[in-house]
């Protein structure tokens, strides 16, 4: 019997703080593929050192850069890692027993993230399934530019052991990738014909606020978990916020073009008034 083989995709951008991590938690597997969009720092030179293959690209968003990772990649499976997300050895094995003895065409894993240090248990976090490995020939992505999928066409089922993921180290990545993650899911809200008001951008924000904390539990996270809430708040708030904002500064520089290419009245005035 031929023994599966299996390809690591991580999309990367100045992560050379993490991506070594990342790349020895995955050295199991027979290719490991990194796509570098540009990093300043020491990124692609760490993932090469520890065996990853690198490509420098482009950034077209998430979903692109994934669906280029699954053309390189030349295995039979395929696995989507962030920079930030480790395997486990026992994520490892199931990863393993999942692709030799296979009972569907791709698996769910669930996930167990941090925030600032503190690993949360409830507010939506947990287990958090998302699909991410597949047979190669089957697998996808949505073309979102910021949360894309992967996508399968064929049967799925899960496996139990998470991807640990390291999603917000410190209160300066929360602030950075509250502003990043609501540029894009706005354009991507926007690229869908989506719209918004500013009612609807604080009607979605408190939304977001009373799903994460009541409804999900996250005041059972404590402190961080009143944290986990305030930030899907401001995150929710300022995506709708910037969506109504970019329109309203559409319509502003339409009706300026207009009145640019309009004649003023006073040379109206000149044309038809007396000499």
């Amino acid at each position: 019997m031929i023994k599966p083989t299996l390809t690591v995709i991580i999309a990367a951008k100045n992560e050379g703080h993490q991506i070594r991590t990342c790349v020895d938690s995955v050295s199991f597997a027979d290719e490991i593929l990194v796509l570098d969009s540009g990093s300043t720092d020491d990124t692609a030179d760490k993932a090469r050192s520890s065996g990853a293959i690198v490509h420098i690209t482009d950034w077209q968003g998430y979903g692109p850069q994934q669906l280029r990772g699954i053309g390189l990649a030349k295995c039979d499976w395929v696995l989507s890692l962030d920079a930030d997300e480790i395997i486990s050895p026992a994520l490892r094995d199931e990863i393993l027993e999942a692709i030799s003895n296979p009972k569907f065409d791709a698996y769910r894993l669930p996930r167990h993230s941090s925030l600032c240090g503190t690993f949360i248990e409830h507010g939506g976090w947990r287990p958090d399934y998302t699909l991410r490995l597949a047979r190669r020939s089957l697998a996808g992505f949505t073309d979102h530019f910021l949360h894309a999928h992967m996508t399968v066409n064929g049967t799925t089922g899960k496996l139990q052991a998470p991807i640990i993921h390291y999603s917000y180290r410190n209160l300066d990545d929360v602030l950075e990738k509250l502003n990043r993650y609501s540029r894009g899911a706005a354009l991507d809200l926007k690229t869908r014909g989506g719209s918004s008001t500013l009612a609807k951008a604080l009607m979605k924000g408190f939304w977001s606020f009373v799903r994460t904390y009541f409804l999900k539990q996250g005041f059972r996270d404590g402190r961080m978990g009143l944290v986990l809430a305030i930030y899907n708040s401001h995150t929710t708030y300022y995506k709708y916020l910037r969506l109504w904002m970019q329109a309203s500064a559409v319509a502003v520089r339409m009706d300026s073009d207009d009145e640019s290419v309009r004649p003023s009245d006073a040379s109206i005035t000149k044309k038809i008034g007396k000499p």
